[in-house]
């Protein structure tokens, strides 16, 4: 068994492209390799900003040899059959076997190709790998066709073993492979012979370079942390920073920088974003102010001066970005303390989308259904309609134009420095919350009220306009929306018909539509008084009670998703989407948790066996008779004690059942429902429904239509599994 060492060596890699090539450089080798005839033991790829490292472990000297056979047509064929047969096998006719079968004697072609030498295997794949690799984006370079995402400067290809190693030839647009690399850019910019992986590891960390992503992770957050906690500071986590930062840098130095007075004063997410998205800092923490004082930056380098010049010329750079910020914050905050009127008019002026209207259209929508919400939500009416309008104001700021990440949040500063109720400030940070499955959701009622509105009108309005999801493009995120509807509904425990408010929306909607084809109209006519016949678009957009019903199938779709996350299994939710009231989405999942939860339990099986048995034996009686049993069973036909016994259960259980469902307590109707299963699996051991004596097998299938309909007003039983 022989080691394999392979490193391309380039100019930087951005830092984005890393991990995905490491991936890709793993799978493209190795697939290549075992599609060849060659096995391996482990495998592990690695990435600096300036090398790609594959090493791979336990791979076999050589190729199994091969035996193909091909049966061919009767030696008797016709000569041009026969001679096609040669040509597609590359053999003589002396060289076919012919072998006696029932019908005489067939041709066969016995091709056996023998074991390749590991080396002549890998570089056929590394050339294939290295000429189709799948770079996001890559470029050509000097006078060869080669594409690398940037010039690729040396090959090492090593082949080792315990008796020493072999470099695998290979020459690619005049780039011949060897056993030597470079250490650090700066550092140790010299070449110098690696043996195989362990080896080279070594030696590449005496020349500053560390391989290993996770370890410069490691040293750069270890370094940042013990920099700030000298300081009594402490560092601001960012996962996905310290990736990128680790895919910067060979050789990781932080350094920690203070920000300069003048800029305190700005938020700190602000500081934080702009450090992030234009220096690649990591933000430092005053835990005593909690506002951000400091910066880490992690050089690439050792300097004489402990990194003294790289800390001011950072400084430096950092200062002309934050005082950028600090304009855009005293310029937004000269407007928002003027009542934020610039904005909400420029907003009249963004459009939305073409068919359905500017930002200001939109706001006015949200603004009038967020009224209608807040009730249900127990917010004040007037301050949710307020909080809407005001809302997405600052996505005309300034600052929000530099950063647009920074929306809403930056609302609700302007909201604060205006002067107006907490509340509406919260929500202007909150009502695009939640963005994701695992997103805070608001909590404030009147973000709430506001968070539901904007995602309600924008399904309804893309579903007017028929611009729905399709297969797996989504362009509007509507189903990113849907479910924050349920992850509000559900969370607040909103009671929302869907069917009630659906409708109304989409008039609203259609109305607008009208207003803006008429505008349009107007347009093009130059205002020549031009009079619209028909609804223009509208025309032809969908009618109300589909749109209703498909955008009701689309949040059960959501939901099916949502609840799946939570454990519940499709056939308990598709159970409990056939019961009536499928529209309100707290009471559909309250009663999905409960079945769900039913169902573990050690009757829950049981019972829904029983069910199933009543319900099949009594379907096949009514199809056969023709007739429905559901005119009422009478105890005075029992015969036997079991049987009278599941008269009395269902009696009792329908007694607790129906006002548990009135009130919506669907533990409780589980429970009841649970007493069943003992009188169920009574009756159907003692006694035999389909009875010689016609009365008696009415009755009992009657009966059977009890146990049906008693447990079905739970849940559709007849969708779950088992």
């Amino acid at each position: 068994m022989s080691d394999l060492l392979i490193e391309l060596f380039s100019e930087e890699i951005p830092a984005r492209m890393q991990a995905r090539a490491r991936d890709d450089l793993k799978s493209m080798i190795t697939n290549g390799l075992v599609e060849a005839g060659l096995t391996y033991a482990s495998a592990g790829a690695f990435s600096t900003p300036r090398r790609l490292v594959l090493s791979i472990e336990g791979l076999s000297a050589e190729s199994k040899p091969v035996r193909e056979e091909r049966k061919g047509p009767s030696a008797s064929a016709p000569p041009a059959a026969i001679e096609g047969f040669l040509r597609s096998t590359g053999l003589t006719l002396d060289q076919l076997e012919r072998r006696a079968d029932k019908k005489g004697e067939t041709l066969y072609a016995v091709v056996e190709k023998p074991g390749r030498a590991a080396s002549a295997i890998i570089a056929e794949v590394l050339e294939t790998t290295i000429r189709s690799f799948p770079w996001p984006k890559s470029m050509r370079w000097g006078s060869g066709n080669l594409r690398w995402v940037r010039p690729l400067h040396s090959i090492l290809c090593l082949l080792s073993d315990e008796s020493g190693g072999e470099v695998v030839p290979l020459n690619i647009d005049g780039i011949q492979s060897g056993n030597t690399t470079a250490g650090h850019r700066f550092l140790a910019p010299a070449r110098f012979p690696v043996t195989g992986f362990d080896d080279y590891v070594v030696k590449l960390k005496r020349a500053h370079v560390v391989l290993e992503s996770t370890e410069r992770e490691a040293a750069i957050w270890q370094g940042a942390q013990n920099l700030a906690f000298a300081a009594g500071m402490e560092v601001v986590e960012d996962k996905g920073l310290l990736a990128e930062v680790a895919g910067l840098v060979e050789w990781p130095v932080p350094l920690m920088g203070r920000i300069a007075d003048a800029f305190l004063g700005l938020p700190p997410e602000v500081l934080q974003t702009s450090m992030k998205e234009h220096q690649k800092f990591f933000s430092v923490k005053n835990p005593k102010t909690g506002r951000i004082e400091g910066f880490i930056t992690v050089a690439n380098t050792e300097t004489a001066d402990h990194g003294e010049t790289i800390l001011k010329g950072n400084q430096k750079v950092l200062s002309a970005r934050l005082s950028d910020a600090k304009f855009f914050w005293e310029n937004d905050l000269r407007v928002a303390k003027a009542g934020m009127t610039e904005w909400l008019d420029g907003l009249k002026s963004v459009t939305f989308h073409n068919k359905l209207g500017s930002q200001a259209d939109r706001i006015a929508r949200i603004a009038a259904l967020a009224r209608e919400i807040a009730p249900l939500v127990n917010a004040d009416p007037d301050t949710a309609e307020q909080a809407a309008k005001l809302a997405k104001a600052d996505l005309r700021s300034a600052m929000v134009g530099e950063f647009p990440e920074l929306q809403g949040l930056m609302g609700m500063y302007y909201a604060r420095a205006a002067g107006l109720p907490e509340a509406v400030a919260l929500a202007a940070r909150d009502h695009y919350s939640p963005l994701g499955p695992t997103d805070t959701v608001p909590s404030d009622p009147v973000s709430v009220a506001v968070a539901l509105a904007d995602k309600i009108d924008t399904l309804t309005g893309f579903w007017a306009i028929d611009e729905k999801p399709t297969g797996s493009k989504d362009p509007f995120a509507l189903r990113r929306a849907a479910l924050g509807v349920i992850r509000l509904v559900v969370g607040s425990g909103i009671r929302l018909s869907f069917s009630m408010i659906g409708p109304e929306l989409y008039d609203r909607h259609i109305a607008h539509i009208d207003e803006i084809s008429l505008r349009a109209k107007m347009a093009e006519t130059k205002g020549l008084g031009f009079v619209v016949q028909g609804r223009g678009y509208v025309g032809s957009a969908p009618p109300r009670a589909t749109v209703t019903e498909n955008l009701l199938a689309f949040f059960h779709d959501r939901l099916k998703v949502f609840l799946k996350d939570q454990g519940i299994r499709h056939d308990v939710i598709d159970a409990c989407l056939a019961m009536p009231g499928n529209d309100d989405l707290t009471l559909l999942v309250k009663r999905a948790e409960a079945l769900a939860a039913f169902l573990k339990t050690e009757d829950g099986p049981n019972m829904l066996a029983g069910f199933k048995r009543a319900n099949t034996i009594l379907s096949q009686a009514e199809a056969k008779d023709g007739v429905e049993y559901s005119y009422g069973a009478d105890a005075k036909f029992a015969e036997t004690d079991e049987e009278r016994a599941l008269f009395a259960a269902l009696d009792t259980a329908e007694a607790q059942i129906t006002p548990a469902m009135r009130s919506e307590d669907f533990a409780a109707a589980m429970a009841a429902m649970a007493q069943l299963r003992a009188p169920i699996d009574a009756f159907f051991t003692a006694v035999q429904v389909n009875s010689d004596n016609p009365i008696i097998r009415r009755n009992r299938l009657n009966l059977l239509h009890r146990i049906r309909a008693i447990c079905s007003g739970v849940a559709d039983l007849t969708k779950v599994d088992g």
